[in-house]
């Protein structure tokens, strides 16, 4: 890439950590169980920390208990990166934790605030995540240099714009 020392696997997880925190909201479920529908969630960072605030009634706190391999995708707020993250999810109820990640939204959830006996904080350990980088007009530019030039700009763009990271 022009202009850059930075590989294209090392921008994508910089950028994908800064869209999330700039819009943390992802598509959480957990895999191998019987219901592995995804759901919106709020992410809660901590550097490279994901936590999300729940109820222990809520179907993804109760599947905890068959499986804790987790899936979340993510969509960025202009559309201009996307993820799927793999890793695992596990109850984390230290306090410390809690009390500096709160804040006014997650308590108008919750009845006895902090103390609410059904509160919970998961942690998601992420692992790997595909990510992908949505360039503008990259469709329309890859048509054109396909039709004008008989050039198949795809390996190159998915090298680019696609990584597969450890997080």
């Amino acid at each position: 890439m022009f202009g850059t020392d930075q590989a294209p696997k090392d921008k994508l997880e910089k950028k994908f950590w800064d869209e999330l925190e700039d819009s943390p909201f992802v598509m959480l479920g957990l895999q191998g169980v019987e219901d592995s529908r995804t759901r919106p969630m709020a992410a809660q960072l901590d550097g490279k920390t994901i936590y999300f605030f729940t109820s222990r009634s809520e179907h993804l706190a109760q599947g905890l208990k068959n499986s804790n391999r987790a899936v979340a995708t993510f969509a960025a707020k202009g559309h201009g990166l996307f993820a799927h993250i793999h890793g695992t999810l596990k109850e984390h109820q230290d306090r410390a934790t809690i009390d500096k990640l709160w804040g006014p939204i997650t308590a108008s959830w919750y009845k006895d605030g902090k103390d609410d006996p059904d509160l919970l904080l998961l942690k998601f350990d992420a692992e790997k995540a595909e990510i992908w980088e949505a360039e503008a007009g990259a469709t329309l530019k890859a048509a054109a240099l396909k039709m004008l030039f008989d050039i198949d700009p795809g390996k190159e763009h998915q090298d680019d714009h696609k990584a597969n990271v450890e997080l």
